[in-house]
C-alpha cells in the first residue's frame, strides 16, 4: 500500500513538474523598438492653507504696485431723465401647510366612462366563460387565468373609483379572452 502511495505522490510531483516547467520559458520573443518613453514631470502643487473659523484672517497686505495703476472707466452716458420705478408687487403668502391629504383618482367626468368599463368587463367575461379550458396548451392555461385576474382586478378598480385604471385592466382581459377564443 505504501508503495502504491509513494507512486501516486511521485506522479503528481511530476505533474506538478512538467506543468509549472511551461510557465517558466515566458518571455518577449521580440525587442522594443525605439528608446524608452520619457515621462514628463508632475505638475507643481500648490495647496492652500486650511482656514480655522475660529481664527480671524489676516488682513490683507496692500500691494503697491497693483494699487498703482488705475482700472479703466467705462464710457459714461449722458444724463437722463430718472424715472421712478414702480412699485414691486408683493410677495405671494405661502401656501399654509394642512394635514396631509389622501390622494384619490379623480372622479369622473361623466357616467359614461364608467358604463364602457363595464361593457368591456361584460364581453372578456362572456369571452372567458366561451373558452374551453381542458383544450387549451399550458400557455394558454396561463393567459386563461391572467384573463380571469384582470377581470377581478378592475372590478376591485371600479368599487375603488379608480377608472382608468379598470379601463386598462378590462382592455387588456378583454384582449386576451379574444385570443384564447381564437387559438
Amino acid at each position: 500500500m505504501s508503495g502504491v502511495g509513494f507512486g501516486l505522490w511521485g506522479l503528481g510531483f511530476a505533474l506538478l513538474a512538467l506543468s509549472g516547467g511551461g510557465c517558466a520559458k515566458a518571455r518577449a520573443e521580440t525587442v522594443p523598438e525605439g528608446p524608452p518613453l520619457q515621462m514628463p514631470e508632475p505638475p507643481q502643487r500648490v495647496l492652500a492653507p486650511v482656514e480655522d473659523p475660529a481664527v480671524p484672517a489676516p488682513a490683507p497686505e496692500p500691494d503697491t504696485p497693483a494699487a498703482a495703476v488705475a482700472p479703466p472707466r467705462a464710457p459714461t452716458r449722458p444724463a437722463t431723465e430718472s424715472r421712478p420705478q414702480p412699485p414691486l408687487p408683493a410677495a405671494p403668502a405661502p401656501p399654509s401647510v394642512a394635514g396631509p391629504r389622501d390622494l384619490r383618482a379623480a372622479p369622473p367626468a361623466n357616467a359614461a366612462t364608467e358604463r364602457s368599463v363595464r361593457e368591456t368587463l361584460a364581453r372578456a367575461a362572456r369571452d372567458i366563460n366561451r373558452v374551453d379550458y381542458s383544450r387549451l396548451s399550458a400557455e394558454g392555461r396561463a393567459q386563461y387565468e391572467q384573463a380571469k385576474r384582470f377581470t377581478a382586478q378592475a372590478e376591485q378598480a371600479l368599487k375603488e373609483r379608480n377608472l382608468m385604471f379598470a379601463a386598462t385592466l378590462a382592455d387588456k382581459a378583454a384582449t386576451l379572452a379574444v385570443e384564447l377564443l381564437g387559438r
